[in-house]
């Protein structure tokens, strides 16, 4: 989904107001709707002072006109008090501003970020062809600049319209005694201040109108070069084990230069504005002056009202050239506004990918069955046609396959990930139900977080933990459970594997699924592991994915996918209960066959020595 402004889906206002609606309506609308009024009620105050000053003004040079000392001194203490009021005023009311903007951020990003951490949306994300890039850079970043920059303009807006509506009778009013070329027009200073502030605002939009999407190329440009960074960052080893750091510095350079080449076109077109701006004020500041002042020469106006004139048509002309003034800050916004917008519309179509799913997903049944089960990549093309099978509780099945054939994607369709395909799956209760990856998820946190994934940390104790990781080979992690760090660096694959495992024995699951989760395990380390499900989790059902021939040893049967064809591979029956069980053929060349006693159909549950 583009994020280029030439393909718009809403105007900025349409946009800022979908992502206000949200906040203003939810369980925090007091709280929005309070802080807004607030912000509103400040701005009104600072109107009332700058009018006040505006007297203060009128009455100062009347008082200096008719050297009036007295007078200035009644003047003086008033402006003080001005003074302290203006201040008093400004802080509030940017206080109540940074609380706005805060707060309506706070709702946005764990609004975003629940919508792509929950329901699976961030993967059914990475399944779209025109998914919004960077989704953690929109989030972390985008929402910041995007919620502050609405609240400063809104606010920068409001106390325009405000303004203008407070100046232009005073202005009308002054403009009696100022003939416009010896000709007295009704209210002739505010037409003109309308025309200038009209020029001005049209010559700004035409000539800062690629801004908006300079800025969002901008933001695009950073945050490939952020994402290239990190991307170094986290394969540093293999790439320093292979020797391209060479070519890792070429590729960043790279990516820097379409951040550099991108702000040299912004820099421009700010060059540019600035000959306008440079101008613009001080012409509005002088202009009312000089076709005031032979009025004020002629006696028709005196200093005061002359002052005040002046100051009248300068907050006119400031509140119509709103466009004028904040065009690069709204260049800047719109661009924020544009990505958040695009993940936000991500996030719907994830959704709906997720919910248009043909494959029929039933969870709670006491076996996983296949039925009439057909997967399809993305452009159409079969991974696997009708595929059925009736794995029971307590089973333990091998599939295997060759490489890319759709082994993996049939775990995604048990787990209602993927979304094209059609057919039925009954899957046991998710909450008995645990699967491994090839590479375990580990999250950030300490050590004792990261082994209870998924659940939270206090549940287990200190014991069952240490013994768990002990029975996995990882002992020496026991004294560190407290230590936080990135563990998905800190261990290799296979001590990560190893602590799948470990949550395995945690979780006592009754149904786990092996999504290569040995590949990275000599085939010790494999034995220990496998062990587990002839003892202490010797009543789950086991659904393995792997290649090593040596894996059938401890599977009843193996599936094969071949051609899209989910065929049995004719392994014998289970044997009856309380015999011995011998090892299929299927055992590595060379070695002796394992006996082991028939396991229970029970739930396994285990518990670690005293």
């Amino acid at each position: 989904m583009s994020d280029h402004p030439n393909q718009p889906r809403r105007s900025p206002l349409a946009s800022t107001l979908r992502l206000a609606r949200g906040w203003y309506g939810s369980a925090e609308r007091r709280l929005a709707w309070g802080l807004t009024a607030l912000v509103v009620l400040m701005t009104l105050g600072q109107i009332a002072t700058a009018l006040g000053v505006n007297a203060w003004n009128g009455a100062f040079f009347a008082a200096l006109d008719r050297r009036d000392q007295a007078a200035m001194g009644t003047q003086a203490w008033i402006f003080a008090g001005l003074v302290c009021l203006t201040m008093t005023l400004a802080v509030a009311q940017l206080g109540a501003r940074q609380m706005l903007a805060l707060s309506w951020r706070r709702w946005l990003v764990q609004h975003l970020q629940g919508r792509w951490a929950r329901d699976a949306s961030n993967y059914h994300m990475g399944l779209l062809p025109d998914a919004a890039d960077n989704p953690d850079q929109r989030i972390s970043e985008n929402t910041r600049w995007a919620t502050a920059v609405s609240v400063d303009l809104g606010c920068s807006l409001l106390y325009a319209v405000i303004n203008l509506i407070s100046f232009v009778g005073l202005l009308w009013t002054l403009s009696a005694a100022v003939p416009l070329a010896g000709i007295a027009v009704p209210g002739g200073m505010l037409g003109l201040a309308v025309l200038y502030a009209g020029a001005g605002t049209l010559l700004t939009w035409a000539i800062g109108r690629p801004l908006i999407g300079i800025h969002v190329d901008r933001n695009r440009a950073e945050s490939e070069h952020r994402f290239a960074l990190i991307r170094l960052r986290e394969n540093a080893e293999a790439v320093a084990m292979i020797g391209g750091g060479a070519d890792e510095a070429r590729h960043l350079d790279g990516s820097f230069g379409n951040v550099v080449a991108v702000m040299r076109r912004m820099l421009r077109q700010e060059r540019h504005l600035m000959w306008l701006g440079s101008s613009y004020g001080m012409v509005a500041a002088a202009l009312p002056l000089l076709l005031a002042g032979p009025a004020f020469f002629a006696g028709a106006l005196g200093l005061g009202a002359l002052v005040q004139l002046g100051q009248a048509f300068t907050e006119v002309v400031r509140a119509l050239s709103w466009l004028q003034e904040h065009w690069p800050q709204i260049a800047d916004w719109r661009s924020h506004v544009v990505r958040i917008e695009a993940l936000e519309d991500s996030l719907e179509a994830a959704a709906k990918l997720g919910r248009a799913g043909g494959i029929a997903v039933a969870p709670g049944a006491g076996d996983l069955v296949l039925d009439r089960v057909t997967l399809r990549a993305p452009n159409g093309r079969v991974l696997v046609e009708g595929a059925s099978a009736t794995i029971r509780a307590g089973e333990r099945v091998l599939l295997q396959g060759g490489s890319g054939c759709g082994k993996s994607t049939l775990f995604r369709a048990a787990a209602g990930l993927w979304p094209w395909g059609e057919g039925r799956i009954e899957m046991p209760d998710p909450a008995a139900t645990m699967l491994l990856p090839q590479r375990p998820y580990l999250p950030l946190g300490t050590l004792r977080e990261a082994v209870c994934y998924p659940a939270p940390p206090g549940r287990f104790t200190d014991a069952a933990i240490a013994a768990a990781l002990a029975r996995c080979n990882l002992a020496g992690l026991a004294g560190r459970l407290e230590e936080a760090g990135r563990w998905d660096r800190t261990l290799s694959l296979g001590e990560q594997q190893r602590l799948g495992f470990a949550r395995l024995l945690l979780h006592a699951p009754r149904w786990v699924l092996l999504d290569e989760a040995t590949s990275a395990l000599d085939e010790a380390a494999e034995a220990m592991v496998m062990e587990l499900f002839s003892r202490e989790l010797s009543g789950a059902a086991l659904v393995s994915i792997g290649h090593r021939p040596g894996l059938a040893r401890w599977h009843d049967r193996v599936l094969r996918l071949e051609g899209g064809r989910l065929l049995p591979a004719g392994l014998p029956p289970l044997p009856a209960p309380g015999r011995v069980r011998v090892a299929h053929a299927h055992a590595v060349p060379g070695e002796r066959p394992v006996a082991r006693p028939e396991r229970g159909r029970g739930a396994g549950v285990w518990q670690p020595a005293g």
